[in-house]
This record gives structure tokens, sequence and C-alpha cells, in this order.
């Protein structure tokens, strides 16, 4: 998978830190009176941005999943999105770097295709550009080696040559059934697990 570096000299060192310091600036913020402040909007953004901060503790999120996530637990919509928004300008959500995130460890962790993992992205309420940017990482050397190795994996359970073709075919179905719910194509899906199986069954037989 390609990597890609970029550098921040002036941001926190990492994303807990940044949500720590904004945690105790929260804290430490003590508002006067004022016409132009209102104490009652404040506090209930507190409390929307305090259970958004300990959702984004879990793990990254995305836009829409967060707003989703505190939606259901009845805040009120407009305070969500204006508790959003500040999250977003302190650089707290952001849905190219979640998205970037996703693509990286779901490729190599779960053996997620391209095509499962946009769908993923796509649900999460992340926009087609962001989510073919995030993509970029994946090149079609990347694919294709993910594809043979999950193969070669499942081909490894094989413990006897098949008696025939019937038996065969089972085997093929069960190894390009498994690429296929990881969102690879079939013509892909079907390549690498013929290799895979036969490799498999010549080293069995020897």
């Amino acid at each position: 998978m390609k990597s890609r570096e970029q550098n921040y000299p002036s941001e926190p060192a990492t994303h807990a830190a940044k949500i720590e310091r904004l945690r105790e600036a929260l804290e430490n913020f003590t508002p006067g009176e004022s016409d132009f402040f209102d104490s009652h909007k404040e506090e209930d953004k507190a409390k929307v941005r305090n259970r958004a901060l300990l959702l984004l503790d879990q793990r990254g999120r995305s836009r829409e999943e967060l707003r989703k996530r505190l939606a259901a637990l009845e805040f009120d919509p407009i305070t969500i999105d204006e508790v959003l928004d500040d999250l977003r300008d302190c650089g707290l959500l952001d849905d190219q770097a979640f998205a970037t995130e996703w693509v990286r460890q779901r490729h190599a962790r779960r053996g997620k295709s391209r095509k499962a993992l946009s769908l993923e992205l796509k649900e999460k309420g992340v926009g087609v550009a962001q989510r073919a940017e995030a993509l970029k990482q994946i090149s079609d050397d990347d694919e294709f080696e993910m594809a043979r190795q999950l193969a070669e994996k499942k081909a490894r359970s094989i413990k006897a040559v098949p008696a025939n073709g019937a038996e065969y075919d089972k085997i093929l179905r069960r190894v390009v059934g498994m690429l296929a719910r990881r969102g690879f194509g079939s013509g892909l899906s079907i390549r690498v697990s013929k290799e895979a199986i036969d490799a498999r069954l010549e080293a069995i037989s020897a």
C-alpha cells in the first residue's frame, strides 16, 4: 500500500493530545456576564461537546457518523451541527483524514477490497471525492496481492484431494465466496482461488 507523509509542525503531536488540550481549555474557561454570551446555549453545547469527545476518544469517526450518534441521544440538531463545526475547525473532525485511516487499517487488517471499503465509507456519510482520494492508497497490485493471500490462507484448510470435479467445484465456491464477501470482483476471485487451490492440492498430494 502506498504511504503518504504530511508534516504539520504547528499541530499537537497526537489526536488524543488535541482532544485533551481542548477538554482542559473548556474546563478552565469561565465566561463573564455579557449580553453577547448566551450561558444556556453554551451549557447545551458543552453537554454535546463532552459526549462528542468521548465518542472520538473511542475511535475516529466521520462527521455524519458522529452526528447520528449524537442525534440518537436526543440532543438538539442545531446544537449538534454547531459543535461539529467547532470540532472541524479545531482539527478534531476531518472526514478526509478519517477516510484515509479507515482505508489503511481495514485493507491491511481485514483484507477488504476497494469496493467494500468505498461502500463502508459511503454508509458513514463520507463524500465521493473524499472516498476516491482515500482509496488511492490501494493500487491494482495491492488489490491482487491481498486477494491472493486470502485465497492461499483459505486453501490451507483443504486436507484431502477432491475425488471428482463436483468436489473441486465445491471447494472453489467456498474460496471464491470468501473473497466475494470482501468485495473482490468475480474474475480476480476465480483466478486467485484456482491458483491457490491447485497449489494446495499439489502440495498435499506430493
